[in-house]
């Protein structure tokens, strides 16, 4: 028998491979986890009519609405979000490209299956269902499958035909292979046991009368189950073909023909983006160029090695008893678990025939000393096993063995990583450039492939389009849409400017001349410096000092001490050593008065811990602002760097940079209506890291200029979208709000009237949940402070593929993307609901991507004129910069406050909320979570009041 551990684990590899089901790219929790369809199993009611044959009355070509007149929304109609009123009318009107294709939708029913696929404890991948799924359809029964149907790769299944099952259902069992191959029983030990029975039932749920979907698309039909499920149904059909053939992720699939290899053992692929989506009268496919990291195919030992930068040293590197540090070899698991391999020992025909298997985790010590008990009784090292089974001596006995999850263990140099697999574990962030750099396309080089993708997608050959009659034109073009160009709101700038006001330019503007709005004080200040002396000196400290001094002159802030005092300290104590400067503060004014407003700290390249501990001693332990400088940035830096790092000071200690123009901007700054706009975002630890919990935030402003803003965040559930402290944070800030307005301001009625409500990372399938779980937390904040006033509400997402490209050079800015404040309202939103792209910001690198605005629930009645002023207007007033920015200021913020929610952890205690984690047991994670939910600390209550976020 092979090694294997002597343990009562997993006895399948499906176990192993359950492991990877879902996985994702990003830690943040953004929007567009779902597309518009949702997931429909169970949706549709059982008792559909299940008639044969074409649906009647319905023309597939179904006709384009006018993009100069609102569609003709029936009354009885029901939506999620709210109905459209109106398209917009103001700014400068300009007609633009955008990455959609028009697409015939089908004419015959279509019939939808519930596929549950067993024996599995958990979820089986994607990647793993389908090559059943394939075997089921051209093995197994072909003459039941034909025409193909087409697998979303997890339970649902769609066909142009009725499938003969008995009460409308069958199951299926059968293995992937044929028979055991040689070489199985010596290799995995499968041989003995026999391949693994997959069982797959079918069970009809619904048929699908196409007619909904054109109702629906001519604003007649609600979006209801039924639409939901049509949607599915041609996305599955989209994907099908390409998903048979490439690598794929969820909406993407990765062809190897563009690839970067980026070193750590990741290469880059390009790939295609594809979604059906609904448009006023007809139906779009969004397409767009993707980016999937893959692990480098090759020799698990090279790959080992090239990820832990040890190339130069040779396998070796990879022995515990040649050097190889414990928490190196923690690090390479956690990158190579999951992964997976073939079974190839040199010298040898291979081994197996099986399907690569993942990896589970890797040994403790290399496999000349790894010893096991066969099962006659003898006890001999795994190196010793493959002389005696394989007649194969190693190469390298000292390096570490791959264990797989049914216990058996393999030496590292007869592992094979298999090309085309998707890394689904964070990017380290040291290689983040480099994948910066591969996706990043100009816009004019970004619509070439989006041109050329029809070329790959090829929709005209798939069998799977051609048998449920979805049709794109061989010689489709991209559509061409009409938008506009929103007027920038005026901006306001403070008493001394030699320019009060300023209509920005191309999304951007200067402080040449002009004095922050409302410039704070700083009677006292200290300088911490944390890098060598060699490399950031006494000369080099006081040049800083300088600098800021000029840079906050310029912008109006008054400094009493021109002096400040600078320290130069060791980074290993930061509570002690910024303490002590502060005492210092004092000492230097006689031992009189409070301690510095601010400390300036500066620290080396790589000190995240550092920042860290620097931020939790500011915020949370003494209420203190903080600025923290790079010293190889900020050494010899120029003006411009310093009036930016002012700019963020400056309302960290309670000031206001810049505000819109109260009459450029009324829907915002009506005095009749005061107003509060919040701001909410949740990010959720990185993939794969169990036991870690989610942060919310809650961004508000207190003022009625909507500059300035307090912000909440709070710990909750790992990955739950919904905020389940809304209701308290809301409460804190309306309560905040009116105080703010009655003392600072002196403003009576001191109760806003409207409350505008921008959420951010909600996908379209959990808005209902947003109008059933957070509406209501704002209600009962408004009542918990006696405030009656109307609430706006709605999502903003950038997690989407829509773009758009200047049909004209005169149209571009210098980026050649669309100018900051295109937007569009029409030809490519929703049939009947309220939505629109806002591009808000100039474009620097690459293509810009639009915010997409979906309003849910509106009682205060805006125009699209004036929500998207609103919305444009926000985008203005962000702190720390003088350009516009791709969301509104709230939302932004509330993002830089979940990011900063590690900060509320001692730096001293064992909370590690960086890279990928672990994966735990259920109950493990658990434990953890707690752990982490008692340690989180809440700000300092002076920090509540400030933009300490900033």
């Amino acid at each position: 028998m092979p090694p294997r551990r002597a343990t009562g684990s997993g006895r399948g590899s499906s176990r192993g491979r359950g492991s990877q089901a879902g996985g994702g790219t990003s830690g943040r929790g953004r929007g567009g986890r779902g597309s518009a369809q949702g997931d429909p199993s169970g949706a549709s009611d059982r008792s559909g009519s299940r008639s044969r044959g074409r649906a009647t009355g319905i023309s597939a070509d179904v006709s384009r609405i006018s993009a100069s007149r609102m569609p003709d929304i029936s009354e009885h109609i029901s939506t999620i979000g709210v109905r459209r009123p109106s398209y917009g009318e103001s700014g400068r009107h300009l007609v633009v490209w955008t990455n959609h294709y028009e697409v015939k939708i089908p004419e015959a029913n279509i019939y939808h299956y519930d596929g549950a696929i067993s024996p599995s404890e958990k979820p089986l991948p994607a990647r793993l269902n389908m090559e059943i799924v394939k075997r089921l359809q051209y093995d197994i029964a072909p003459e039941i499958f034909t025409p193909r149907a087409v697998y979303d790769g997890r339970k649902n299944m769609f066909t142009s035909h009725e499938l003969p099952f008995p009460d409308g259902a069958q199951e299926f069992s059968f293995t992937l292979t044929d028979r055991a191959s040689s070489g199985e029983a010596t290799g995995g030990g499968e041989g003995r046991r026999g391949p693994k029975i997959y069982n797959v039932r079918l069970t009809h749920v619904a048929t699908i009368n196409p007619e909904v979907l054109a109702r629906f698309l001519q604003g007649r039909q609600s979006h209801d189950n039924a639409v939901l499920t049509a949607t599915t149904a041609l996305n599955v059909a989209i994907r099908m073909e390409p998903t048979m053939r490439y690598p794929f992720n969820v909406r993407s699939f990765f062809t190897n023909r563009e690839t970067s290899a980026i070193g750590a053992g990741i290469i880059l692929w390009r790939g295609y983006f594809q979604s059906v989506r609904p448009a006023a009268g007809r139906m779009l496919i969004n397409v767009d160029i993707s980016t999937a990291a893959m692990y480098r195919p090759g020799s698990v030992i090279e790959v080992a090695l090239e990820f832990l930068n040890m190339m130069q040293r040779g396998p070796l590197a990879l022995s515990p008893n040649h050097g190889l540090p414990d928490r190196e070899l923690i690090r390479l698991q956690r990158y190579l678990s999951g992964v997976r391999v073939n079974i190839e020992i040199p010298g040898q025909s291979s081994v197996s025939r099986r399907p690569p298997r993942p990896i589970k985790k890797l040994t403790r010590t290399g496999a000349g000393h790894l010893e096991f008990t066969m099962r006659d009784g003898q006890t001999v090292t795994v190196a010793q096993y493959f002389e005696m089974t394989h007649n194969y001596k190693l190469r390298w006995p000292d390096i570490v063995c791959i264990e797989f999850g049914s216990g058996a263990i393999i030496p590292m140099e007869c592992c094979i990583i298999p090309e085309g697999q998707i890394m689904r574990k964070q990017i380290p962030p040291e290689r983040m450039k480099d994948v910066l750099n591969f996706a990043t396309k100009r816009p004019h080089e970004r619509l070439q492939s989006i041109r050329q993708a029809l070329e790959v997608l090829d929709y005209g050959q798939s069998e799977y389009l051609r048998h449920f009659g979805m049709e794109v034109s061989p010689n489709a073009e991209v559509e061409s849409i009409q938008a506009r160009i929103l007027d920038p709101p005026t901006l306001m700038y403070g008493q001394g400017s030699r320019q009060p006001t300023i209509t920005p330019r191309d999304g951007a503007w200067n402080m040449v001349d002009k004095k922050l709005y409302r410039p704070a004080a700083i009677n006292r200040w200290v300088i911490v410096i944390y890098e060598r002396e060699q490399r950031f000196n006494r000369a080099a400290a006081q040049e800083l000092a300088r600098n800021f001094l000029g840079a906050f002159e310029a912008v109006g802030v008054n400094v009493t001490e021109n002096d400040p005092v600078i320290i130069h300290d060791q980074p290993q104590r930061i509570y002690d050593s910024l303490q002590a400067s502060g005492r210092r503060c004092i000492e230097k004014h006689n031992g009189k008065g409070p301690g510095p407003d601010l400390i300036v700290v500066v620290i080396p390249e790589s000190s995240a811990d550092v920042y860290q501990a620097v931020k939790h001693f500011g915020d949370v332990q003494r209420g203190v602002a903080t600025q923290c400088l790079k010293s190889y940035k900020c050494k010899g830096a120029n003006r411009q760097y310093f009036s930016n790092v002012v700019l963020k000071i400056n309302v960290k200690l309670g000031g206001v940079n810049v505000i819109p123009d109260p009459r450029s901007v009324s829907a915002l700054t009506d005095p009749h209506n005061p107003t509060i706009v919040m701001g909410a975002d949740i990010m959720h630890p990185a993939p794969g890291a169990d036991g870690r919990p989610s942060f919310t935030a809650l961004v508000g402003n207190v003022d009625h200029e909507t500059a300035k803003y307090i912000a909440d965040c709070r710990i909750q559930t790992s990955r739950q979208e919904m905020i389940d402290d809304l209701e308290s944070m809301a409460t804190a800030h309306i309560e905040m709000y009116k105080k703010y307005r009655a003392v600072v301001e002196k403003k009576f009625p001191a109760d806003p009237t409207r409350l505008i409500f921008f959420r951010d990372g909600v996908s379209e399938g959990e808005f209902k949940q947003v109008l059933e779980y957070e509406l209501p937390q704002l209600k009962r904040a408004l009542a918990n402070n006696n405030v009656d006033a109307k609430i706006t509400v709605v999502v903003v997402g950038k997690a989407h593929h829509v773009r758009f490209f200047p049909k004209r050079r005169e149209d571009e800015d210098r980026s050649r993307n669309c100018p900051a404040g295109t937007v569009v309202d029409r030809d490519i939103t929703h049939p009947t609901e309220f939505d629109f792209y806002l591009q808000s910001h100039a474009g620097i690198l690459g293509t810009s991507r639009p915010a997409h605005y979906n309003v849910l629930y509106d009682e205060n009645k805006f125009t699209p004129d004036a929500l998207q002023a609103l919305s444009f207007a926000l985008c203005h007033v962000y702190a720390r910069c003088t350009r516009s920015v791709s969301i509104p200021a709230p939302i932004y913020y509330a993002d830089l406050v979940c990011s900063r929610a590690k900060n509320h952890y001692s730096p001293d205690g064992d909370f590690d909320l960086t890279g990928s984690g672990t994966q735990l047991a259920s109950s493990d994670a658990r434990g953890q979570l707690e752990s982490y939910r008692e340690n989180f600390r809440p700000l300092h209550e002076k920090m509540r009041r400030l933009m300490y976020f900033s």
